[in-house]
């Protein structure tokens, strides 16, 4: 099998760059592992910041999100019991963010790519990439107990933190710089409505919370918990009450409850793999880097890689130059490393870290008091919050 452009992974992004190469007359193929329900149920991010929003527009995948999306102006902070709005459009140039599920992302590329794009091969597992410091990479993999070989002009590596992309940049050429957090979120889906028409970010001496949600049905919301922590150990009744008391106003909001369908723990670290491009060879997504959740920033630096990919692979086509492909590396990681310092910003401003001293957290009162009091560092999380240029 042959083509131009070998795509390893179907979740957003590798989706997503199908559907821009097909756009611009550039024939892929993606490798999928998975099985389309597995990929059409994986629960992951939730937050689009307003590049990916136009992104999907313009490529013709916004018709659905537009409909059943829930567009938000703003976020809410809370600390010592207060509430601080911050207003997105009025501190960041009329931006936005947009909660739109990555399964329903997912399931409207499928659904483009299957009617008009290039082969999505399902069920396909890619073994290596070969040849990458060559003219002519090649994916072996195997489908239905098969074994092929995908020969292409390029790979772009879409296939996630443990994925074989990745391994085949010489580890001699390969820097990584990573930090690992000594805690984690317990996050819980819940049949109720959100019992706020906003995210709420709260900082609490108990530890951190979020109140997000996936429609206006159901709820997605995150506790702070010791890092290993058992989602198993948890009962729905103490889930509530934690959320309850970090949640806690002196006014008369109160979270509403509801059965719980679905917890987990998610890890939080800070990882990024330079460069990210060896040869013939691009990564993109937690191939390449990965963010703590608390930015929202996962699945829109994903974004920002792969649009940055196929704008430079088109300029080569319209002008035979290789100049934006050979910038790929450092273009995308101007974006990453401060999606990585905003990400980082606000988790250290949000968590209580174990062992925390009285010092350490009164500074973190005064950076969400700086906050509630100065228009200009508002603005720096407006504006960080709805996303960085995609270049």
């Amino acid at each position: 099998m042959r083509t131009t452009v070998g795509i390893i992974g179907a979740g957003p992004a590798g989706l997503l760059l199908a559907r821009l190469l097909h756009n611009a007359g550039i024939d892929s193929v993606v490798l999928e592992s998975r099985d389309r329900a597995y990929v059409e149920r994986r629960q992951r991010a939730g937050i689009l910041e307003q590049g990916t929003v136009d992104v999907l527009r313009a490529a013709g995948a916004g018709e659905r999100m537009d409909r059943e999306g829930l567009r938000h102006d703003g976020i809410e902070l809370r600390f010592g019991r207060r509430r601080h709005r911050v207003d997105f459009p009025a501190l960041a140039g009329g931006r936005a963010v947009m909660v739109y599920a990555q399964t329903e992302v997912c399931k409207d590329l499928i659904a483009l790519q299957l009617q008009e794009g290039g082969p999505l091969l399902f069920g396909a597992e890619a073994l290596a990439v070969e040849g990458a410091g060559t003219e002519r990479p090649r994916v072996p993999f195997t489908r239905e107990g098969c074994e092929d070989v995908l020969e292409c002009d390029y790979v772009v590596g879409c296939d996630g933190f443990r994925g074989v992309a990745r391994q085949a940049v010489p580890a001699e050429v390969s820097r990584v710089f990573e930090r690992t957090y000594p805690f984690g979120w317990l996050g819980v889906l819940a049949d109720v409505a959100p019992s706020h028409d906003e995210l709420v970010y709260a900082r609490h001496e108990r530890g951190f919370a979020l109140l997000s949600m996936r429609s206006p049905t159901v709820s997605r919301l995150y506790l702070q918990v010791p890092e290993g922590t058992d989602a198993g150990t948890w009962s729905e009744d103490e889930i509530w009450a934690e959320l309850e008391r970090r949640f806690e106003t002196d006014d008369a909001w109160r979270l509403e409850r509801g059965p719980i369908t679905q917890k987990s723990v998610t890890p939080m670290r800070s990882y990024v793999h330079e460069p990210m491009r060896y040869g013939r060879l691009f990564l993109a997504g937690d191939a390449a880097h990965i963010v703590p959740p608390t930015g929202a920033k996962g699945l829109n630096l994903a974004v920002g890689d792969v649009v940055t990919f196929a704008r430079a692979l088109t300029h080569q086509k319209e002008t035979g130059s290789s100049e934006r492909l050979d910038a790929y590396s450092a273009t995308c990681l101007r974006r990453v490393w401060q999606a990585e310092r905003f990400s980082y910003d606000m988790t250290t401003l949000l968590h209580r870290p174990p062992g925390a001293t009285p010092f350490e957290e009164r500074v973190q009162l005064a950076r969400l008091e700086r906050i509630a009091t100065s228009r200009a560092a508002e603005a720096d999380l407006a504006e960080g919050y709805t996303g960085f240029p995609l270049e």
